[in-house]
């Protein structure tokens, strides 16, 4: 399959690094042409519109910042939507709004299209190894089609049902990890503040029932002072904000949600919105007068796991 990819972002562009890497025939779009030298070099096309990518390609893969930003790569005179052709494929890895990807999915049909939704989860350093975790919702038939670029891009990948499902699943996820996140910011200022030495209360956590995906990686960048998660404090409101639409939708009365926006947007208003997002314990710090550094730990992560083929996760009935 010829695979076009618009997006070369922090993510993105470790996912189609990946496609490249393994020998997919790749043609790149970014709003950055700068940002797409490195793929270039290495054998891939560039396309001077969204709408000249689409009319090379089999597959458009779109990983954007943004709702927004995925309706106009999409609608915009020169979008993909101007250059798609019958029997082709939309694959969003964007984190988005289940009922935006849902509108956009109905227009890619009616130009004889199929879409599927493909966000990503695991972090930035497990997109670089094509060890990341993906989530697909699309009809049986797409999946099974893009399933051979799913598993080039991505280690376990689930097929969650139809369009739109998996990224009501992603928002679920990234819910869950800033709950995690800002609860560790209390735990490990909290530990500080009592003597604890903060190597001793990271093996703590990690070896008992408080242990996380969230402790393992970005507790170690705020012990480190980096903070340097690779993803930003305004990607979390916006990822808060997409959960809280979801359950909008429901009528679900959430409590945890609305308080987390809170401490998120404080941090995002004191550090900046594009501070890396474990930059959130920082108001804790300025509020007791501790730094909560230890040494020996990394300024980034690193997926240190052998690349290997991804396969299909298997759902438990």
């Amino acid at each position: 399959m010829r695979v076009g990819f618009i997006g070369l972002g922090n993510v993105g562009g470790k996912l189609a690094g990946s496609l490249l890497r393994n020998g997919v025939e790749l043609t790149v779009r970014d709003l950055d042409p700068a940002t797409a030298e490195p793929f270039l070099s290495a054998g891939a096309r560039w396309a001077d519109s969204p709408g000249e990518l689409a009319e090379a390609v089999d597959v458009v893969i779109t990983c954007l910042p943004s709702p927004a930003a995925s309706a106009l790569v999409l609608e915009a005179e020169d979008g993909v939507l101007a250059g798609f052709s019958p029997g082709m494929v939309w694959a969003e890895m964007s984190t988005t709004d289940q009922a935006e990807v849902e509108r956009l999915g109905a227009l890619v049909r009616t130009a004889g299209g199929h879409p599927i939704d493909c966000p990503v989860s695991g972090g930035c350093h497990r997109a670089a190894t094509g060890n990341i975790a993906i989530f697909a919702g699309g009809d049986r038939s797409t999946f099974e089609t893009v399933l051979p670029l799913l598993t080039i891009m991505g280690r376990q990948v689930l097929h969650t049902g139809p369009l739109g499902s998996a990224s009501v699943l992603k928002v679920v996820t990234n819910y869950l990890a800033t709950a995690n996140l800002v609860s560790l910011s209390e735990a490990l200022v909290t530990a500080k503040v009592a003597g604890m030495d903060l190597n001793t209360t990271y093996e703590a956590i990690r070896i008992s029932s408080g242990n996380s995906f969230v402790h393992e990686t970005e507790s170690q960048v705020i012990l480190n002072g980096s903070r340097d998660i690779n993803f930003t404090l305004d990607l979390v409101l916006k990822d808060l904000s997409l959960f809280q639409a979801v359950a909008d939708r429901g009528a679900v009365p959430l409590e945890l949600t609305p308080l987390l926006s809170a401490v998120v947007a404080d941090a995002a208003e004191r550090f900046g919105g594009r501070a890396w997002s474990p930059n959130v314990i920082r108001r804790l710090e300025e509020a007791t007068g501790v730094e909560v550094l230890a040494s020996g730990f990394p300024a980034q992560m690193v997926d240190d796991e052998p690349e290997e083929p991804g396969q299909e996760v298997t759902i438990r009935r």
